[in-house]
C-alpha cells in the first residue's frame, strides 16, 4: 500500500489509469474508497493520483487545526514524493478550494485546472458551510444535505421518476447509515477538515493562476451555488465556465461533464459550446 510521510502525517495515495498526468483532490469527508466512481471516469483518459487527505480515508488523523494552505502542501508534498514536477490538477467541492490554494501557490506546477462545483471564498462567496450540520439530528442532517446537494431532490417523486438521481439519493442514504459506525478518530478527522473549509479565501489571489483553466458548475448546487464559479471563472485569466443539469453531484447526473473534462485534458477547444 504506497504511503509517504508529510508534516506529522502518514497519507495513503494510489495511481489509476493511463495518460495525462492528473492529480485529483476529493471533497469533504471522501477518500479514494467512496470516490471510486469518478476516479473511474478519469482514469480512463488520464494516469490519475490521488490521496486521502490529512484526516481522512486510509490516512492518519494528526492533531489540528487543519488549513487550506496545508491542505495544498500536502498535495505538492505528493507530487515531489512521487517525482512529479508539473501535472493537470482537479478539485471537486472542498478539493477544488484546495486546487485552488495549490494553483495560486505554485502556479508553475499546474499544466492546466479544472475546478467542479466549488468557491474561491471571500468577496467571490463561500460554500454552505457544512460543519453547521454537525449539531443537528441526523434525519434533518440529512433531508437538509439532500436539498442543499440539489435543489429538485426536495420533490421525491421527481426524484423516484429518474434511475440516475434515485442512485444519487440512495447512496447518500446508504452513506449517512454507515457514519454512524465511524470511528471517533475518524469522525475527529473529518470535522477538523471541515472546520478548516471556514478559512478558506482565494478570491483575491484567482489571478495567480496561469494555467488554462475549465469551471464546472452544477445549475441546481446549492452546496456551491454556479454564482460562486462564475465568479472563480471572471478572475483566472482564459477560464473556460461551464454549467451542467444537476446538482453537486452533476459530474454524475450529467454526461457532458465527463466528455468536457476529457476534451479539456486531450487539448481540444471548448469554446464552441454553450455555457
Amino acid at each position: 500500500m504506497p504511503s509517504f510521510r508529510h508534516d506529522g502525517c502518514d497519507f495513503h495515495y494510489e495511481f489509476f489509469g493511463d495518460g495525462p498526468r492528473v492529480l485529483l483532490f476529493n471533497g469533504s469527508g471522501a477518500s479514494i474508497e467512496s470516490s471510486t466512481p469518478l476516479i473511474t471516469a478519469l482514469a480512463k483518459t488520464a494516469r490519475v493520483l490521488v490521496h486521502d487527505q490529512r484526516g481522512l480515508g486510509r490516512t492518519s488523523v494528526p492533531p489540528g487545526p487543519y488549513s487550506m494552505a496545508g491542505y495544498a502542501s500536502d498535495g505538492m508534498a505528493l507530487l515531489e514524493h512521487v517525482g512529479w514536477d508539473t501535472c493537470t490538477v482537479v478539485g471537486i467541492s472542498f478539493g477544488g478550494m484546495v486546487a485552488q490554494e495549490f494553483a495560486v501557490t505554485w502556479p508553475g506546477a499546474v499544466e492546466k485546472l479544472i475546478l467542479m462545483c466549488t468557491s474561491p471564498g471571500g468577496a467571490g462567496g463561500a460554500s454552505y458551510p457544512l460543519h453547521e450540520l454537525l449539531g443537528l439530528p441526523a434525519d434533518e442532517a440529512f433531508d437538509l444535505r439532500l436539498r442543499l446537494s440539489d435543489t429538485r431532490f426536495a420533490d421525491a417523486e421527481w426524484v423516484a421518476s429518474r434511475p440516475v438521481e434515485s442512485a444519487i439519493v440512495e447512496g447518500m442514504r446508504v452513506a449517512a447509515t454507515a457514519a454512524s459506525s465511524k470511528s471517533e478518530e475518524r469522525l475527529r478527522g473529518e470535522r477538523l477538515q471541515l472546520e478548516a473549509r471556514r478559512g478558506h479565501d482565494v478570491s483575491g489571489r484567482l489571478h495567480l493562476v496561469s494555467a488554462p483553466t475549465l469551471v464546472m458548475a452544477g445549475r441546481h448546487d446549492a452546496i456551491a451555488p454556479p454564482s460562486n464559479s462564475e465568479f472563480i471563472a471572471s478572475r483566472i485569466p482564459g477560464a473556460v465556465m461551464r454549467t451542467y443539469e444537476g446538482g453537486h453531484m452533476f459530474s454524475a447526473q450529467d454526461r457532458k461533464a465527463i466528455l468536457d473534462i476529457r476534451a479539456f485534458l486531450a487539448g481540444e477547444s471548448l469554446s464552441g459550446q454553450p455555457a
